[in-house]
């Protein structure tokens, strides 16, 4: 089974380490690929950002020539989670949807914790679009810009402060609300005495189980396939509908 993960964002530190916490969660036999756009910003953290974001990711899909099986989408609220669907004809796993699917496995209420408070307003739509935000108990920021999530201790407290104030608002799963937190799951779970959902891992997982169920996107009517016609994807002599 081949899965490719998308990173959001132009930083291929972030990207090897997507793939570290993709790979740790993939089953034998799961081979993982990771794919970094060539443009777009080095953080998504904005609106503005978000929406470049989903097109650099949906043109990086369309170049990438590579044999794969499922698409895992590692931007925690981005956008063009259903640009890719229509695009692609293998699942299409985005970590944000999938997080909040296992969250509600485990819990009445989840929260999410996030990097920046301005990226709540996308986490918050991004759910309510996947059907899962009558769950969502809060969405709190660490005040910790994207490049700056890492598996320190100063990462570690923010996150677990962030927490605090989930649970205050009748939290009973947490769930990483970016994908450069990958690595932090079992630190902050074993302090916080809760279940605490990954989105990479959790978006492998159901990516796996969806290939093996031999499951792929419904074509019936709102991910049917792109209409024909030529589309500008950037440069001016790319004219490749």
């Amino acid at each position: 089974m081949r899965i490719v993960v998308t990173n959001c964002n132009t930083t291929r530190a972030m990207t090897d380490e997507i793939v570290r916490g993709a790979r740790a969660a993939a089953g034998p036999g799961t081979t993982v690929t990771g794919l970094t756009p060539a443009w777009g910003p080095e953080s998504a953290e904005g609106w503005l950002d978000s929406h470049l974001s989903a097109a650099a990711v949906l043109d990086t899909l369309r170049t990438y020539e590579g044999p794969y099986d499922a698409v895992v989408m590692a931007g925690f609220g981005e956008h063009g989670r259903e640009g890719a669907r229509e695009l692609v004809d293998v699942p299409v796993v985005d970590i944000t949807e999938a997080a909040a699917h296992l969250a509600c496995l485990l819990g009445r209420r989840y929260g999410v914790v996030t990097t920046l408070d301005r990226s709540r307003g996308q986490i918050e739509d991004s759910l309510r679009t996947a059907g899962v935000d009558r769950n969502c108990a809060a969405v709190v920021g660490t005040g910790l810009h994207v490049l700056d999530v890492d598996a320190s201790l100063r990462t570690e407290e923010a996150f677990v402060a962030a927490a605090e104030r989930a649970c205050a608002a009748g939290a009973e799963v947490l769930v990483l609300g970016c994908a450069g937190m990958t690595g932090l799951r079992r630190a902050v779970a074993d302090r916080l005495g809760l279940p605490v959902v990954d989105g990479v891992a959790a978006a492998v997982k159901l990516a796996e189980s969806l290939v093996g169920l031999g499951l792929t996107t419904s074509r019936a009517g709102g991910y049917a396939k792109p209409l024909p016609k030529r589309r500008s994807w950037g440069a001016p002599a790319d004219d490749r509908p």
